[in-house]
């Protein structure tokens, strides 16, 4: 599927059948602007398209939509549900996007992601506690949380749609990364398989699996 990251579906047949799935995912393409993408950059045409297709391709039935309150991600999530023939409306959570899960003080963290960029904030954040920003796994807490209360019934799948920051931010806090590089960064509408096991969190990311105990993130 041209467009999607090549190991999207891949592994895909690892997700348990009987339980229910959610994916966390980035918006679809969008325009590119002149910088530091801002919250008005919509999809474009063929980022439409790529959402839809996918809608057509998920693993099994849709519970539900949540996303991100920024258009272009309120509209990847009504695409993929046009692809899914699903007529789902789509819930907004201000966990999926910032401020909101990670930042809780945009005046504080806003000039330092300026002068960073996406990549090197991310790996500041994975490093060092930043004044108005939460730690990775704090912000991880709350997302594993949402996923968890919102989850459908056993054999559907509940489709979260944020953005690339949070994205990283979550996932490879769970893998236990301290740096990344761009080559790690989450392809817009790249998303991480997610499922519970017990007192575990399993997930599926690039073809491949990992679970962890998230007792410690109930606090």
């Amino acid at each position: 599927m041209a467009g999607l990251h090549p190991f999207q579906m891949t592994g895909i047949d690892q997700l348990p059948a009987g339980e229910p799935v959610a994916l966390l995912t980035r918006h679809s393409l969008r325009e590119l602007g002149t910088g530091i993408p801002t919250y008005d950059l919509p999809l474009t045409p063929e980022g439409v398209a790529l959402a839809e297709t996918w809608g057509g391709h998920l693993p099994r039935p849709l519970h539900r939509f949540y996303s991100s309150p920024v258009g272009r991600c309120v509209d990847t999530a009504q695409a993929m549900a046009r692809g899914a023939g699903a007529s789902l409306a789509v819930t907004p959570a201000l966990t999926l996007v910032e401020p909101g899960c990670f930042v809780e003080d945009i005046m504080s963290v806003g000039p330092l992601f300026l002068n960073l960029g996406p990549l090197g904030f991310a790996n500041r954040h994975f490093q060092e506690s930043l004044p108005g920003l939460l730690s990775p796994e704090t912000g991880s807490a709350k997302i594993i949380r949402h996923v968890n209360e919102s989850l459908g019934p056993a054999g559907s799948l509940t489709v979260h749609v944020t953005h690339d920051t949070i994205l990283a931010a979550f996932i490879y806090h769970l893998l236990g990364r301290s740096r990344i590089d761009e080559e790690d960064w989450p392809w817009m509408m790249e998303g991480v398989w997610l499922w519970f096991d017990g007192n575990d969190l399993r997930w599926l990311w690039r073809g491949e699996s990992g679970r962890r105990d998230i007792r410690s993130y109930y606090f």
